[in-house]
């Protein structure tokens, strides 16, 4: 049974998916094992596919013609900007955040 992913930005699943598809298309399994080696988040079918889905409609990833069940997606030129700006946008809080921590 799937774990719950973790809340918080970097559980998002969408911006999970995202991240994936950066380094390339993948099928659904093979960005589920991709997320869970690089952010440590097991995201079960359902959450997979709900948020593909919405990446798809949003016109962020889109699908590639494959051989038999297993579909693989790729990021477009839209989703790959989007991701862009969001992970700068997460490096910018997280470097104030961090450097807030620091003892003056």
């Amino acid at each position: 049974m799937a774990r719950k992913p973790k809340t918080g930005p970097a559980s998002d699943p969408e911006l999970l998916i995202l991240s994936s598809l950066a380094s390339g298309p993948k099928h659904g399994y093979a960005m589920m094992g991709d997320i869970e080696a690089f952010a440590g988040v097991t995201l079960g079918p359902g959450t997979l596919y709900t948020a593909i889905t919405r990446l798809v409609e949003k016109k962020l990833i889109a699908p590639e013609s494959g051989s038999g069940r297993q579909r693989p997606y790729k990021l477009t030129a839209e989703g790959a900007t989007g991701l862009t700006e969001q992970l700068n946008a997460m490096r910018r809080v997280a470097a104030t955040g961090l450097r807030r921590l620091r003892p003056a």
